[in-house]
C-alpha cells in the first residue's frame, strides 16, 4: 500500500480517501471533503455516496428540485447539508476553497431556488455529516485509514460519484494511480 507521503494536518478543504483497507461501510471508497476542523474535532461531507432519492422527496422546500440527495455521513442522518458555488448570493456561506461554499442562509437559498436565479448545478445537497472527535481523524489519518488530496471545483460538482474515487487516485498519480485499479473485493486481485 502507498504510505500517505504527503502527509499533512487535517484542514478546511482537505480531501480525504479511503483506503482500500478501510472497510467501514460507512466509508469504503469514499471520498470527504473536510469543512472544518478546530480544536474540538472535524467536519466533514461524503462527496460519492448518492441516495436514490431526490432533494425535493426530503425537503418540501425544494418541490421543483430534482437533484440526488447524497449520504454526507453517519453523523445525524436527519440533517440536510448543502455544498454550492454561489456564495455572491448566499450570506453566511463559508468558502471551503476554490470556489466551493458550504452552507449559508437556508430562506436565501430557498428564495432563490424558487425564483429560479439558481441553477441546479450549482448545489449539492446531503444528508447527515461525517464527524470526527479530538484526535481521531490524525490517528486514523496516521493509520494510512485517510489519503488526502485538495479540493477542485470540478471534483465537487462535475464528477461522477461511481468513478471519484478511483478518478481522485489517479490524479494523485505514481502509487496512487496503482490503488485506484484495486477491486472492490481485494480477493479478486
Amino acid at each position: 500500500m502507498a504510505k500517505n507521503d504527503e502527509y499533512s494536518l487535517p484542514h478546511k478543504g482537505m480531501v480525504l480517501i479511503a483506503s482500500p483497507d478501510l472497510l467501514d461501510p460507512n466509508f469504503k471508497r469514499s471520498v470527504v471533503l473536510l469543512c472544518e476542523h478546530n480544536s474540538e474535532g472535524s467536519f466533514g461531507l461524503i462527496l460519492n455516496k448518492p441516495l436514490n432519492i431526490k432533494i425535493s422527496d426530503a425537503v418540501e422546500d425544494l418541490a421543483d428540485w430534482d437533484l440526488p440527495l447524497n449520504i454526507g455521513g453517519p453523523v445525524q442522518n436527519n440533517t440536510i447539508h448543502v455544498l454550492h458555488r454561489r456564495g455572491d448570493l448566499i450570506s453566511d456561506s463559508l468558502e471551503i476553497d476554490d470556489g466551493v461554499f458550504w452552507g449559508g442562509n437556508y430562506e436565501e437559498i430557498q428564495s432563490l431556488v424558487n425564483t429560479g436565479q439558481i441553477n441546479a448545478e450549482e448545489f449539492r445537497f446531503f444528508l447527515g455529516y461525517s464527524g470526527w472527535g479530538i484526535g481521531q481523524l490524525e490517528d486514523e489519518m496516521q493509520e494510512d485509514s485517510w489519503y488526502q488530496s485538495s479540493i477542485t471545483n470540478d471534483l465537487a460538482f462535475n464528477t461522477l460519484p461511481e468513478k471519484m474515487w478511483s478518478n481522485v487516485l489517479r490524479r494523485k498519480g505514481g502509487d496512487y494511480a496503482i490503488i485506484a485499479n484495486t477491486p472492490e473485493d481485494v480477493r479478486l486481485n
